[in-house]
């Protein structure tokens, strides 16, 4: 209500924050000093602007720069934008769809995560570089060549050009295997995955379909035992003998049976229901109770994903207010005093964080 961003003080946690109004060149030169007393520096900022690598390595041999980029030759790109140009959303969308196909965007940028996790991966890779030979680096990463470099990783790219079309939608349903969402008897929707020959016979044995089964592959010459391909081909009529079994029973009934027998499966939640999840949320110790975030909304914020095998986790730390470090960020990496600070902020080269909120 008081036009805070849940989205930044999530994505910021545990950063400082210095407010610098780049349309000024003493900020510019205050951000390029900033830049070469760390050593290292990522931005999405123009290769050819005032934070051009070799501007800034002028005065850090060492500097290494980390620049995310759209296209390789600049342009523009969002993740909305580059997901469209690789074909995604052609693939995604109701069967129904198939003979006159809108394209179908997901609401996940999953192209941005991916740049920001590489990013980081280039970066600490770029700074054991130096730590070995001492040079610096300029790495170059557009959002454009994430998107179809791991489209061409995962197989996509070679696919089409093999079969020399694009892929089928399927709806909800996994490509080259068995999996589809289906609804219980007392109308609970849930993803059920069979990727290999153990959790096939675990899902024909729980759900007592093995003579229907039977019959299907005597009438169709095949056996699915040992052939994902052709349980995959003969979907149809597998999703059919799985639709009608879990329809004959309620979501309690078939939880307890896929447990016994090693069956993959989720119910499908919204969002909300997810937040109140407690193995997702509640109990998850990635996750803790905050109420210093800068909009003063308390909820659970999550902590690294990752941890160290016998170290305590690290309570997640707020997001700063935009400006809140500037004075402490220029006084310690570069050395400014209190009057050289103050006459910054006064002329508007420095922002401090609002304190109306």
């Amino acid at each position: 209500e008081n036009g805070d961003s849940l989205s930044w003080e999530n994505l910021n946690r545990a950063k400082r924050s210095l407010a610098l109004d780049f349309a000024r060149p003493e900020a510019r030169e205050l951000l390029v000093e900033l830049a070469r007393s760390v050593g290292n520096l990522v931005t999405n900022l123009p290769a050819k602007g005032f934070l051009a690598h070799d501007k800034v390595a002028q005065g850090r041999a060492d500097l290494i720069s980390v620049r995310v980029m759209g296209w390789p030759d600049g342009a523009v790109a969002l993740d909305y934008t580059a997901n469209a140009a690789v074909g995604y959303p052609s693939l995604t969308g109701p069967i129904s769809d198939k003979d006159n196909p809108e394209p179908v965007n997901h609401v996940l940028p999953a192209w941005d995560l991916l740049t920001g996790a590489y990013a980081a991966f280039a970066l600490l890779a770029a700074v054991r570089r130096r730590e070995a030979t001492g040079e610096g680096s300029e790495i170059r990463l557009p959002l454009s060549d994430v998107a179809i470099g791991s489209a061409a990783n995962m197989g996509r790219l070679a696919e089409v050009l093999y079969t020399g079309r694009d892929r089928e939608r399927l709806g909800n349903a996994v490509f080259g295997t068995i999996g589809r969402d289906f609804v219980t008897r007392d109308g609970v929707r849930v993803m059920i995955v069979a990727i290999n020959d153990r959790q096939w016979a675990g899902l024909v044995e729980a759900l007592g379909i093995g003579a229907e089964v039977a019959e299907t592959e005597a009438r169709e010459g095949a056996r699915f035992a040992a052939d994902d391909g052709l349980r995959f081909t003969h979907r149809a009529t597998l999703f059919a003998l799985i639709e009608h079994a879990v329809a004959a029973r309620d979501h309690a009934e078939l939880v307890a049976s896929f447990a016994a027998h090693g069956v993959v499966h989720g119910g499908y939640q919204t969002m909300l229901e997810a937040a109140a999840d407690p193995r997702l949320v509640g109990e998850n110790p990635v996750f803790e109770r905050t109420a210093d975030n800068p909009s003063g909304f308390a909820y659970p914020a999550a902590g690294a994903f990752a941890t160290l095998a016998g170290e305590e986790r690290v309570t997640p730390r707020p997001a700063p207010r935009n400006g809140e470090h500037s004075e402490q960020v220029l006084a310690e990496r570069l050395g400014l005093s209190s009057g050289e600070i103050a006459r910054l902020i006064d002329a508007g080269v420095v922002g401090t964080a609002r304190t109306d909120a």
